[in-house]
């Protein structure tokens, strides 16, 4: 046996499989956001072909959507995305304090948001079985909704990890795998307020 191998060596494999364990949970992660990419995308190429071919696009009596609400809505939510980075940054400076604070700020936004939209739909002078343009419009927000529920729920948990001592001494990755989920959703929220409030 190699007396002169010393502990620092056996030890040193250990880190880079740390590291390369945390790299294919980031991987695996992506491509979670990929196949959901990929659903909305169908939602979103579904919506423009009905749009393009439906006659009576419109239910009975109703001639658009009230775009005011919604863009105050939108400029909150695409906001958010900014403070949560904020709050990610101060992960990495090791500033709990202002980690917390910036979290519970993406989380107030995006709650606004989702109080915001609920508002709306209780206002809406149709429903989801409203002809074509009911059903997919209930969908397609309804979906993005349950995603920003979800985010705001996954922060709430990295929140109250973030109690835990050294918790995120070693690991940033369901900060860093939050913060990603979170943007994904306020890109694919652009997307269809072009479609569904600005394309009219």
């Amino acid at each position: 046996m190699d007396s002169s191998i010393i502990p620092e060596q056996i030890q040193e494999p250990s880190h880079e499989h740390t590291h390369d364990e945390e790299g294919n949970k980031m991987f695996g992660f992506i491509v979670f956001l990929l196949s959901e990419s990929v659903i909305f995308l169908s939602f979103f190429a579904g919506y423009i072909v009905y749009k393009t071919t439906t006659p009576d696009w419109l239910p009975p009596g109703v001639s658009g959507l009230e775009v005011k609400d919604p863009a105050i809505n939108t400029v909150v939510l695409v906001a958010s995305s900014f403070v949560i980075y904020l709050a990610e940054r101060a992960l990495v400076r090791h500033n709990l304090n202002q980690f917390r604070l910036f979290l519970l700020t993406t989380m107030a936004m995006g709650t606004y948001f989702l109080v915001g939209q609920a508002i709306e739909w209780n206002h809406l002078a149709f429903g989801f079985t409203s002809g074509v343009f009911g059903g997919t419009f209930y969908l397609l927000t309804g979906f993005h909704g349950l995603h920003v529920l979800t985010g705001i729920i996954l922060q709430m948990i990295i929140f109250a990890r973030s109690f835990i001592p050294g918790n995120y001494d070693s690991s940033h990755f369901g900060v860093n795998a939050t913060s990603l989920f979170w943007h994904f959703v306020d890109v694919i929220w652009i997307i269809l307020f072009v479609l569904i409030y600005i394309w009219q």
